[in-house]
């Protein structure tokens, strides 16, 4: 395994640790959770640097890498619901957006990398779940949840452009 793939299956190991810190309130352990949360996050970027820099970008790393970031986004934004702090059926498009690109991609023969949408997509979450850890003032909760539904927006229209190109070349 080439030392990007290590990169992006050392980001899981963050996780479990943020999902524990979520639950304790004070603005110490939201403070820490957005640190390992971020950290993680600047590991996609790491990681697809090197993968590209060091000629190691592999098929293993294209279908992983996504994996791992579905993990990072999804499994924060369920203690959100959880803690009522975002509705469900915002996670649930993001969700589903998530299955169905994966089944597509089960079925596909080469995998392909993320596009400039999917990359929109992956920040905006980064974003939104960061501003939505945070132990920011009530003044942020609207700022918190617009970058939210953007998030679930980007998500969606990038899930579209993603399957659209697919769908015209089968038809024809």
């Amino acid at each position: 395994m080439t030392l990007p793939n290590w990169i992006t299956f050392s980001r899981l190991l963050g996780v479990p640790f943020l999902l524990y810190g979520l639950y304790d309130s004070t603005p110490q352990a939201r403070w820490v959770c957005v640190a390992i949360f971020l950290v993680a996050a600047l590991t996609d970027w790491l990681d697809g640097y090197l993968a590209r820099k060091l000629n190691q970008v592999s098929d293993l790393g294209k279908f992983l890498d996504p994996l791992v970031d579905k993990f990072l986004v999804l499994a924060p934004l369920l203690v959100l619901v959880e803690l009522g702090k975002i509705p469900a059926w915002g996670v649930f498009l993001i969700l589903a957006r998530e299955l169905a690109i994966a089944g597509w991609r089960v079925n596909q023969t080469t995998i392909t990398g993320a596009n400039i949408w999917g990359k929109l997509k992956t920040v905006s979450q980064i974003v939104a779940i960061a501003l939505l850890i945070a132990p920011l003032s009530s003044d942020w909760q609207q700022v918190s949840l617009i970058a939210f539904w953007l998030s679930v927006a980007l998500t969606l229209i990038s899930g579209g452009i993603y399957l659209w190109p697919q769908k015209v070349s089968q038809a024809s």
